[in-house]
């Protein structure tokens, strides 16, 4: 049976006295940076200055000794071994397990087990769900899936999408939001202003298929062909590195692309500053924190309108969407930006506007309700 909560359970000002809380959070941490490690290393951080015990088990440590890591299926066991290790060791002084979970083999090797031991153990659990490839996950192995879920005292989601998801299986959630840092990404007075002669457009994603980054840069060709002075900065890594190399030179736009590679989380809003506008081409999505990011900082998105991106922007209002795999679709929406001052500015100054939703203090309540509800409900 379900034991997680809906949206109705919890709510208004929570009273936890966070000086008496200890919560295990289990998740992966830098490097590399990427959306779910980013939120486990700022969640950590602003639970700690709430005057939480925040006990860190992390998913993806340095492997030891390191030549572990470089050979596959030994690499698995040498470091799920230390990580149940420190499930079991976490759960006889934690008050609560905070699970940042994500689909596929991630679900199996780290979920899975801090569910398992929080049970054994008799501690709640929170799973904060995350992956954009839910719907398909779960499709193909939610038998396998669904007697761990049903052991959480609470699922929360980031979003309306992954909320569908879950409600389309009969599992109740709740809506916790990913969360911005507005110290780091924000609009500065010396980000470049309007439309420039030479338009900067940027790219924030891995380079994996699912981002499907080779569309950008179609699109991006198609932008050149009336903007011939536009450059594209691509920063990312991944497996698709190489591909998308080739395809650039069999484009001939060489001299316009720069593939800067994976730029650490303090570098990354420097770039966001000297864009004018930052593209999202993915085919999979739930909330994506690089968009998130580009609205803070006031720089106009254009992103394809799959998974809970529709959830977390408005056409033609704060960010324009167009299909995936369309590349002229793509370069039009960035083209009436690049050529329009005041649309491009209306539409960033509106995503400004709304990522102060997810800040830490509209978004710290929810979760320490959550807290609370299932604090109170095991000890009932």
């Amino acid at each position: 049976m379900n034991r997680s909560i809906n949206n109705s359970s919890p709510g208004g000002e929570s009273r936890l006295k966070t000086t008496e809380l200890r919560i295990g959070l289990v998740g992966p941490m830098p490097p590399p940076s990427g959306g779910m490690a980013n939120q486990t290393e700022q969640l950590a951080r602003l639970l700690r200055q709430e005057g939480v015990n925040v006990d860190l088990i992390q998913v993806n440590p340095p492997y030891y000794p390191t030549w572990a890591g470089k050979i596959k299926g030994v690499r698995a066991l040498f470091r799920l071994l230390p990580y149940l290790y420190r499930l079991w060791r976490a759960a006889n002084t934690v008050q609560l397990f905070h699970v940042m979970a994500n689909s596929g083999w991630s679900w199996y090797l780290f979920a899975t087990p801090a569910i398992w031991i929080a049970r054994i153990k008799k501690k709640p659990v929170v799973i904060n769900y995350r992956g954009g490839e839910a719907d398909t996950f779960f499709e193909k192995s939610f038998f396998w899936v669904k007697p761990s879920l049903a052991m959480a005292d609470a699922i929360v989601v980031p979003s309306g999408f992954l909320e569908a998801v879950f409600r389309k299986r009969g599992i109740a959630t709740l809506i916790v939001p990913n969360i911005i840092n507005l110290d780091r990404f924000s609009k500065q007075a010396n980000r470049r202003q309007g439309i420039e002669k030479t338009p900067h457009v940027i790219l924030t994603r891995n380079l994996e298929p699912i981002y499907d980054n080779a569309t950008a840069i179609r699109a991006f060709d198609l932008v050149r062909k009336t903007i011939p002075e536009a450059r594209l900065t691509i920063a990312g890594s991944g497996p698709e590195r190489t591909a998308l190399g080739r395809l650039v030179e069999e484009l001939g736009i060489q001299d316009a692309v720069t593939f800067a590679g994976r730029i650490d989380n303090e570098a990354i809003a420097e770039l966001y500053h000297r864009a004018d506008i930052m593209v999202n081409p993915s085919l999979v999505d739930n909330m994506p924190i690089s968009i998130l990011e580009a609205l803070a900082c006031g720089v106009p998105v254009v992103s394809t309108d799959v998974g809970g991106i529709p959830h977390l922007v408005t056409h033609e209002k704060t960010a324009l969407l167009v299909p995936p795999q369309d590349p002229v679709a793509m370069s039009n929406a960035m083209l009436s930006l690049l050529n329009d001052r005041d649309k491009a500015k209306q539409i960033a100054e509106a995503g400004m506007l709304t990522v102060q939703q997810y800040t830490w203090p509209n978004v710290r309540n929810r979760l320490l309700s959550v807290y609370e509800y299932i604090l109170a409900k095991s000890m009932r």
